[in-house]
C-alpha cells in the first residue's frame, strides 16, 4: 500500500537513520520489509510507530530501531550464515534475510514458530528457516555461524552459542544479572579461540528462557506461561499490601516516610496528569517529608517562570510581573491550576512563616519566550550593559515568539539560521557572573540563571523535535535533571528535594520499554547519580474519571477511565481486592513480591491527552515494576482533579499565582 510505504520510509528516516544507524543494507532492508504483515490485522495501522507491539503467546514484535540497531551490530556483508534466537513474528528474521545469505531462527513458542515460518514462506523469504526449540542451545546442525543475534536477555552469554560461532563471527546479545535490565554486548571470536567483548549500551529485553538462560521455567519442548497466574499474584498482593484508609489528608504515611529514610531526592509520580487522588496523596506525603525529614525543595514538571510565581507567593516575596499574567495559563491549564495543588500552595505559604523556607520550582523547558523576558527584566535591574547584549542575542529568536515550534521547523529546514550560539553564550555569561550577581540577591540570580538555562535548552529542543526519535524526549528530561542538580547545589550540601512528575518521567526508564527505545528520564538519571539516595514512587488506578483532552491543545473533559488491561500490573492490583494500598518494592517483607512482579507486564500511562478508543496502543507500555519504582501506590477507583475556575480565580488575592 502506498500509504504504508510512505510510513515505512518515514520510519527509516526519522527513527533509524536519524539515530545513527548508517549501514546501507540495514536501512534498505528496513525500507523494504512490510512490518504490517508481521502484526495482527487490528494493529497494522500502528506498524511504523516507534514502539514494540503485542503479538501472540504474550510476546511482542520489537521496536523497529532496536531491530535495525542489532542487525547493524552484526556487521553483515551479505554472504553470511546467521543464527537468530527468538523468531517471534518473523519480522527481524525477514530483515536479516535481506542482509545475509542464510538465516536460521529458533523460537521456543510453537505457535509463533509455526505462524512465522508460514508467513515468511508466503512473503518469499526462502532463505529463512525456523525451528521450534530451546534457543539457548542454538541450532548445532547448521553451525558454525558467521553471526548470531539474540532477542532476549540472559544472565550470561550461553556457552552453546559461543561454541557455534565461527572464527571472526559476531554474537550480539543483551546480558544482565537482572531479568529486566541488561547491557547489549557484542562478542567476536578471535583466531586463537578467545572472545573480544564490546558493550553497546543499556537495553531492556524479555528474559531469555532455556537450559542456558534464566531458569524461570523448565523446557520440555512445549511453550509455557512465563508468569505466575494473575489470580495467584492478586492474592499475594492482598497479603502484602499496606492498606490506605480514610480521607487522604489523614492517611498515615509514617511507614512510607521510614522506608524513604535518608534519601536526598524523592520522586513522586502520577499515572495521569488529571487524577485527584494522585495529586492529593503526593501533596500529603510531601508535607510530611517537609515536617519530618527537612525537605526544602519541591520541583515540579512545570515551567520555570510559572513556578517562580508560586515560589514568590509561598515565600511572601514581591512579584515583579504585571498582575494580568497568570501562572500555568498555557495548555494544559488543569495540570497545575487545580484545587489539589492550590491547597498545597496555601499550606506551604503558611508553613514558611516561622519555619526554614521551602521553595517551589519548575523543571520544564516550554517557556522559552517568557524566560527570555524574565532574563531581560533581571539584567535591566542588575547590569544594564549586559541587558543590551542579551537583547541583541535573543533577537535571533524573537520573530518566532507567537509559535516557538515554527522556529524549530524553519531552522532544521534551513530557511532560518540556528540561534544556538547566542542562547548558549547568554547562559554562559550569566553563570560566569554568579558570584557578582548572587551577592545582591541569591534567589533572583537563581531565577535568572534558571530562565537562561531554559532558553538555551528550549532552543535546541524545538529544533530536534522535528527529527523525531528519542532525542527531544532525552533533551527535555536531561534538562529537568540538570535543573534539579542546580537547585540542590544552590541550596547547599544538606538540601533535599521532592520531585513531582508523571510516572513516565520519575520511574527508572531502564526498567521499561523506554530504555529499549534509547530513552532516558529524570528517574533513571537520578538513580545513576544518587543510587539509593533517590527514592522513586509510582501511582496506579484501575478505573474512574480523569481530567484530560481528546487532542493536544483541546479543551479539558472529564472522561471515564477504562478498566485496566488483563495483562497489566493494574489488573493485578485490581484483583488484589484492596481498594487502596502502599506496596513496598525496594526491600519488601516477602522477597517473592519482587520475584513474581519482575516479569515485564503492561503498565498504563495517561498524559494530558486520553484516547480510550485506542488505549492499548496509545497508553500502555511494558515495564518491570520492581525495577522501575521503589514504592507503588494504588487507588482502585479514582476521580478527576478539580480545576480552579475563572470565578474562583477572581476571588483570590491580586498577587496570587492563580489569580
Amino acid at each position: 500500500m502506498k500509504d504504508q510505504r510512505s510510513a515505512r520510509e518515514r520510519m527509516v528516516r526519522t527513527q533509524i537513520a536519524a539515530r545513527g544507524v548508517a549501514d546501507r543494507a540495514v536501512l534498505a532492508a528496513m525500507a523494504s520489509v512490510p512490518r504490517e504483515e508481521f502484526l495482527p490485522p487490528e494493529l497494522a495501522e500502528f506498524a511504523y510507530e516507534d514502539h514494540p507491539l503485542p503479538i501472540a503467546s504474550g510476546q511482542t514484535i520489537s521496536q523497529p530501531y532496536i531491530v535495525a540497531l542489532m542487525t547493524a551490530a552484526l556487521q553483515l556483508r551479505g554472504d553470511e550464515r546467521v543464527l537468530e534466537i527468538g523468531t517471534g513474528s518473523g519480522y527481524a528474521a525477514a530483515i536479516l534475510g535481506r542482509c545475509a545469505r542464510e538465516v536460521y531462527s529458533v523460537e521456543r513458542h510453537a505457535e509463533l514458530a509455526e505462524s512465522a515460518a508460514a508467513r515468511l514462506r508466503e512473503l518469499g523469504f526462502d532463505n529463512v528457516h525456523v525451528l521450534h526449540g530451546d534457543g539457548t542451545l542454538g541450532w548445532r546442525e547448521h553451525a558454525p555461524f558467521d553471526a548470531i543475534v539474540v532477542a532476549a536477555g540472559g544472565p550470561k552469554v550461553p556457552a552453546a552459542l559461543l561454541d557455534q560461532l565461527a572464527v571472526g563471527g559476531r554474537l550480539v546479545i543483551p546480558v544482565g544479572e537482572e531479568k529486566s535490565l541488561q547491557t547489549l554486548v557484542r562478542m567476536t571470536r578471535q583466531p586463537d579461540g578467545d572472545f573480544r567483548r564490546e558493550d553497546l549500551g543499556d537495553v531492556r529485553f524479555v528474559p531469555l528462557i532455556g537450559a542456558e538462560g534464566w531458569q524461570g521455567e523448565e523446557w520440555d519442548g512445549r511453550p509455557k506461561k512465563v508468569e505466575t497466574a494473575a489470580s495467584t499474584l492478586g492474592h499475594l498482593l492482598h497479603e502484602v499490601a499496606e492498606p490506605i484508609a480514610g480521607p487522604i489528608e489523614r492517611v498515615d504515611v509514617g511507614s512510607l516516610v521510614e522506608r524513604i529514610g535518608d534519601a536526598r531526592v524523592v520522586l513522586i509520580g502520577e499515572a495521569t496528569h488529571g487524577t485527584s487522588e494522585f495529586y492529593a496523596l503526593r501533596a500529603h506525603l510531601t508535607k510530611e517529608l517537609i515536617r519530618a525529614r527537612g525537605f526544602t525543595i519541591v520541583a515540579a514538571e512545570a515551567d520555570w517562570p510559572d513556578a517562580a510565581r508560586v515560589l514568590r507567593w509561598v515565600r511572601g516575596m514581591p512579584s515583579p510581573e504585571a498582575p494580568e499574567w497568570r501562572a500555568f495559563d498555557r495548555f494544559p491549564t488543569w495540570m497545575w491550576r487545580n484545587h489539589e495543588v492550590l491547597e498545597f500552595v496555601e499550606w506551604l505559604r503558611e508553613w514558611n512563616v516561622g519555619h526554614p523556607p521551602v521553595g517551589f520550582y519548575g523543571l520544564d523547558l516550554y517557556s522559552m519566550y517568557r524566560s527570555i523576558h524574565r532574563v531581560l527584566e533581571y539584567l535591566d535591574r542588575v547590569d544594564p550593559d549586559a541587558a543590551k547584549v542579551a537583547r541583541q542575542r535573543y533577537a535571533c529568536l524573537t520573530p518566532w515568539e507567537g509559535d516557538p515550534a515554527t522556529y524549530g521547523r524553519a531552522a532544521v529546514t534551513g530557511r532560518y539560521r540556528v540561534c544556538e550560539r547566542e542562547a548558549v553564550a547568554m547562559l554562559r555569561d550569566v553563570l560566569a557572573r554568579e558570584l557578582e550577581y548572587s551577592l545582591r540577591d541569591g534567589e533572583s540570580f537563581l531565577d535568572a540563571a534558571g530562565n537562561a538555562r531554559v532558553v538555551a535548552d528550549a532552543e535546541r529542543y524545538y529544533r530536534v523535535m522535528y527529527y523525531g526519535g528519542e532525542e527531544s524526549w532525552n533533551l527535555r528530561d536531561t534538562h529537568m535533571f540538570e535543573t534539579l542538580e542546580a537547585l540542590l547545589r544552590f541550596h547547599g550540601a544538606d538540601a533535599k528535594a521532592v520531585v513531582w512528575e508523571h510516572n513516565s518521567h520519575v520511574g527508572n526508564a531502564a526498567a521499561t520499554e523506554m530504555g529499549v527505545r534509547g530513552q532516558t528520564n529524570i528517574g533513571h538519571l537520578c538513580r545513576r547519580a544518587l543510587g539509593d539516595a533517590a527514592f522513586l514512587i509510582g501511582f496506579g488506578t484501575d478505573h474512574g474519571t480523569v481530567a484530560a483532552a481528546h487532542d493536544w491543545d483541546g479543551p479539558m473533559d472529564v472522561m471515564q477511565v477504562r478498566p485496566s488491561h488483563e495483562r497489566s500490573y493494574e489488573a493485578l492490583c485490581h484483583q488484589s481486592g484492596v481498594p487502596a494500598f502502599f506496596l513496598h518494592l525496594r526491600a519488601p517483607a516477602r522477597e517473592e513480591v519482587r520475584l513474581e512482579l519482575e516479569a515485564p507486564r503492561l503498565e498504563r500511562a495517561i498524559g494530558v491527552v486520553y484516547r480510550p478508543e485506542t488505549e492499548l496502543q496509545s497508553h500502555y507500555f511494558h515495564a518491570a515494576l520492581p525495577h522501575q519504582f521503589d514504592e507503588w501506590i494504588w487507588f482502585d477507583q479514582t476521580r478527576a482533579v478539580r480545576p480552579v475556575t475563572h470565578a474562583e480565580a477572581r476571588r483570590l488575592p491580586r498577587a496570587h499565582p492563580f489569580a
